[in-house]
């Protein structure tokens, strides 16, 4: 599903943020990447979506690149990616209803988006998709009027109007206690499992990476260290990992 070849990220000359990245991500796949801040994570998950433009090498969707691809082409291809933020990311003057439904501004017309037009079909949507995950009636409420773990919930709905095929997690609960974390960490598993969506969440606690990854990437100073089952990496291994960073 995703190709991710030879991929080096510089933001000087001599410092890497990214080294030589070369991975494949198989369908339905839940991918934790781990590692400590300033490991890369955050860098690698914005480079396949080109939120962050990488220095070289080459990211395909489906056997389609997306690295140099033009910005027609790009907007086209972040319609089956959805990213959800370690700080949500939403418009906090916004009702939840609008902040859900800007997941579909990939796929409606920008006279549209800039009207904030859409569709009854996806007003409807969007209800069923704040329902599922236990904001019913807050619709209209304001986004920063909400909880941290359900302005979280709100970003996750947002990514499930896009259908994606893969989403994107850059620390989604870092910010969050340990309960809320791992309900928004179960809302991922079930989008995986359920709805057949590929998920790469980046995390930085071992605990909560070997509970719900089925693959882990351990990255260290922009470098893949570890790639392989949560059960075959020791706790030694992840110290040593750790240390070296």
């Amino acid at each position: 599903m995703l190709k991710i070849e030879k991929l080096f990220k510089s933001y000087a000359s001599d410092t890497y943020a990214l080294q030589d990245i070369s991975l494949v991500v198989e369908r339905n796949e839940f991918v934790v990447i781990l590692g400590k801040s300033g490991s890369g994570k955050s860098t690698l998950l914005r480079c396949i979506n080109r939120l962050v433009e990488p220095t070289s090498g080459r990211i395909f969707l489906n056997g389609k690149e997306i690295t140099g691809a033009s910005p027609s082409h790009l907007r086209q291809l972040r319609k089956n990616i959805g990213m959800v933020f370690q700080q949500y990311n939403l418009v906090d003057r916004f009702s939840v209803q609008t902040n859900v439904l800007s997941g579909k501004l990939a796929s409606v017309s920008n006279m549209a988006s800039l009207l904030n037009l859409f569709s009854e079909e996806d007003i409807e949507k969007s209800r069923q998709v704040l329902n599922r995950l236990g904001l019913a009636g807050r619709e209209l409420k304001r986004a920063d009027k909400l909880s941290g773990g359900q302005q979280q919930r709100v970003g996750l709905a947002r990514v499930l109007m896009q259908n994606p095929q893969l989403v994107l997690a850059d620390e989604p609960v870092s910010s969050l206690d340990p309960m809320t974390s791992n309900q928004i960490m179960d809302l991922l598993t079930e989008f995986n499992k359920k709805e057949g969506v590929t998920v790469i969440c980046n995390l930085h606690l071992p605990s909560l990476a070997k509970k719900y990854g089925t693959r882990i990437i351990v990255l260290s100073k922009g470098r893949v260290v570890y790639d392989g089952s949560p059960k075959d990496l020791s706790e030694a291994q992840l110290s040593a990992y750790y240390d070296s960073q």
